[in-house]
């Protein structure tokens, strides 16, 4: 249980996120938004490495991203990025990065 609270207080930024894409309509609202909860969520929980695994993963994914568009694996019908998808998908998935960096933290450690 001491390993549980911890990991869940660090995936409800990642929640929150995605429980606003049915309500926030505009692409560039929802960005912002995003950039808010990230720059909040950094503020008062930073580790190290916590940037450079958010950039890794805005990077790494959207360029997945685009190749999974490019190859019709993926569609969006909202494509304010790229003309492909939504422009608040990489920061989601950057956030999703540091999330997931922080859960493997927490369990591996004693």
């Amino acid at each position: 249980m001491k390993k549980v609270t911890p990991i869940v207080f660090n995936l409800l930024p990642v929640v929150i996120m995605i429980g606003l894409i049915p309500l926030v309509e505009n692409d560039f609202l929802l960005t912002v938004t995003y950039a808010l909860i990230i720059f909040v969520a950094l503020a008062l929980w930073r580790r190290r490495g916590d940037a450079t695994v958010l950039l890794f993963g805005f990077l790494i994914m959207t360029i997945s991203e685009y190749f999974f568009i490019m190859t019709g694996v993926e569609t969006f019908n909202r494509v304010s990025f790229l003309g492909v998808m939504p422009l608040w998908l990489p920061f989601l998935w950057a956030y999703g990065f540091v999330a997931i960096k922080r859960a493997v933290q927490i369990l591996g450690a004693e």
